[in-house]
């Protein structure tokens, strides 16, 4: 839906897309201690959904050899709680829309920690300049990509950001752009029926608590 990708596009612009920018500028930028060498890497661990199995042989009063196998520890009342729900009709139709948008929520939160580093090294001019260019890279490319999202998967992105980032969407874009900016984006988002200050809370909404567990589940690559 247009309306759809048009919020969404003006509400990710404050949030993402830096990376691409400081790459250019700087070829370290995207260095990450989570890489390591290959020459010095070990024989890498057997997977079980998602989560290492790890595999030890010990030697048992007869002289024969058994095979212990350590398994991922598993939540049984929260998969419980999952299956529970994602039986319906709804709960299905959730658990989809959450896996299509997620990513984003969790691109989000990853580049607004870059963008923390980049404000620490910039400043001024310099700083506009930079997301002027980050703009017109995530126009670029995420236009295709956010049309395809319909009204609720944008509504579940707006709240899986603050669970992500631990502030709104508006608060973020407050922060990032200031308060002219922000008032703007929250005004076109409600003439769609959207709202950046919508805030992720698992206690009190019960589809939020639906949507923890998922988010929950697919980290941990059980679901």
């Amino acid at each position: 839906m247009k309306r759809t990708f048009l919020v969404l596009l003006l509400m990710m612009t404050a949030l993402v897309g830096f990376s691409q920018t400081m790459a250019r500028r700087n070829p370290n930028f995207r260095k990450s201690t989570v890489y390591t060498d290959p020459s010095k890497s070990v024989t890498p661990p057997t997977y079980h959904n998602g989560e290492p199995i790890h595999v030890v042989y010990a030697r048992v009063e007869n002289g024969d050899t058994a095979l212990i196998v350590y398994l991922p520890e598993v939540d049984i009342d929260l998969l419980s709680r999952f299956y529970e729900f994602s039986d319906t009709r709804h709960g299905r139709r959730l658990v989809s829309n959450v896996k299509k948008v997620y990513p984003y929520a969790k691109t989000a939160a990853l580049k607004l920690q870059e963008f923390d580093s980049i404000m620490a090294r910039t400043s001024g001019r310099e700083q506009r300049q930079l997301l002027k260019q980050a703009e017109d890279e995530l126009t670029a490319q995420y236009t295709e990509e956010l049309k395809k999202l319909n009204f609720t998967q944008g509504a579940i992105l707006i709240r899986l950001i603050d669970r992500q980032t631990g502030n709104t969407s508006y608060k973020l874009v407050q922060e990032l752009r200031g308060k002219l900016r922000a008032a703007f984006y929250q005004g076109f988002a409600r003439l769609w029926g959207y709202n950046l200050k919508s805030e992720f809370d698992p206690v009190n909404n019960k589809e939020d608590e639906q949507i923890d567990i998922i988010a929950t589940l697919l980290d941990r690559g059980q679901i």
